[in-house]
């Protein structure tokens, strides 16, 4: 019982971490960090730093270890808690297979410990030279988190969650391109209305971008006046800037569905615990990354062109460490991507898939919710028929509607990434 009455609260604060990483981005981006006081609001410059805030995800992610340590801790306790209870008592020899009666044990597993037991004791360990096979879906993690993140300087939060959609899609591709798995003819419908859904959610940040139109006269308006609506707005900066951040989060898909393609490869061969993978991921990713900048300030920062820019290393520290917002925030989210991995994996590893496909909604959701509620953003039809084609699709995919043609039944689909990897932020 006790086991079952942790899965809510798991699921929870993954919900709650999840929220926090997109929405406490997005109020770094929106300090001001330079000419604060101009009446001028666009001569202020806000923080502008998407390769710190991906740095930020890095030491979140390598906290997981001090969750490998804590356990670690508390198992030493427990044995040498058993041993000096049976210290004095005689028992038998046993010749049986302790390690296999473990591993086919019917008891139930604490969900929080599932993320230190091994994929699959067969395999391969991971350990050795070979952890370094976990740099490669980093890089990929680097790239995808830093696209993102630059992304979100130009779009509000939901069409942020709302795009990051398209990740299915990539997915999908890849996994019958590389793991040569076989989608159905349902999926690739399915896949077809995710892009229709992003699509329509991307229209809808780049035309009602800022416009407070009632609900009646924006249902009446759509059809007739989007036309002239896009050739006049197309020009807009504010339109372009919005259509840039989509892309770029669309595009950042691509480097995050080719880091869960090599995560499934690469665990698909090799045994490692789930929470020791973030982990490793996190140092390498965090070491490349700091590589990086130094490189990048050294080429471009350092130029006058480079100044302020992304890569002024200078300057990003001088932010960080100067604004108590920025600092504070940075420290909320490092703390709240290693919360959202430690709880992620413990319910992806507990519950199915239509529970982690409806967490997922609702994190989308709740953060277009709060994003209302701060002002951040306008609430807009074209965005929910967006997000409900957006839903359709990935939970169509997943299996978990029916396809709306009897010939698209089947009977059992193929799982694409049996090793479930979760977004790490």
């Amino acid at each position: 019982m006790a086991v079952k009455a942790l899965i809510p609260f798991l699921v929870a604060m993954m919900l709650v971490t999840g929220v926090c990483n997109t929405l406490l981005t997005k109020y770094q981006d929106n300090i001001c960090v330079r000419d604060c006081d101009s009446p001028d609001p666009k001569d202020r410059k806000n923080f502008e730093q998407p390769v710190v805030q991906t740095m930020q995800m890095f030491i979140g992610e390598m906290g997981c270890w001090l969750f490998v340590g804590a356990f670690s801790l508390y198992k030493k306790y427990t044995a040498k808690k058993a041993g000096s209870e049976s210290q004095g008592e005689y028992e038998p020899v046993s010749t049986r297979d302790t390690d296999g009666d473990s591993i086919r044990s019917t008891t139930p597993i604490n969900p929080a410990a599932k993320i230190m037991v091994l994929n699959n004791e067969d395999r391969i360990p991971l350990v050795g030279k070979r952890v370094l096979l976990l740099s490669l879906p980093a890089i990929c993690d680097i790239c995808g988190t830093t696209l993102m993140n630059v992304g979100l300087l130009f779009v509000v939060p939901s069409i942020y969650q709302m795009t990051r959609g398209a990740l299915v899609l990539f997915v999908g591709l890849f996994s019958v391109v590389f793991l040569r798995r076989r989608l159905h003819l349902f999926q690739w419908f399915a896949l077809f209305t995710v892009v229709i859904g992003v699509a329509i959610v991307g229209l809808a940040g780049a035309l009602y971008k800022d416009n407070k139109v009632s609900s009646g006269e924006a249902a009446m308006l759509m059809i007739r006046e989007v036309i002239a609506y896009v050739g006049e707005q197309k020009k807009s900066p504010e339109a372009i800037k919005t259509i840039i951040g989509i892309l770029l989060i669309a595009g950042a898909q691509i480097f995050t569905a080719s880091q869960f393609v090599l995560e499934e490869y690469i665990l698909e061969q090799y045994a490692l615990e789930p929470l020791k993978v973030v982990g490793w991921e996190g140092l390498f990713g965090f070491v490349v990354t700091v590589f990086g900048m130094i490189v990048l300030h050294l080429a471009i920062g350092m130029t006058p062109k480079g100044r302020y820019g992304y890569f002024d290393l200078v300057e990003a520290w001088h932010e960080v460490t100067q604004f108590k917002g920025i600092a504070l925030s940075s420290i909320l989210i490092m703390i709240s991507i290693g919360g959202f991995n430690f709880f992620g994996l413990s319910v992806t590893r507990t519950v199915s898939a239509t529970s982690r496909s409806t967490i997922d909604t609702c994190r989308t959701l709740f953060i277009w919710i709060v994003s209302l509620f701060l002002g951040w953003e306008t609430f807009k039809w074209l965005q929910v028929l967006g997000f409900l084609l957006l839903v359709y699709g990935t939970f169509l995919f997943n299996g978990l509607v029916r396809p709306p043609l009897r010939k698209c039944i089947v009977g059992d689909t193929e799982e694409l990434l049996p090793e479930e990897p979760i977004e790490h932020n």
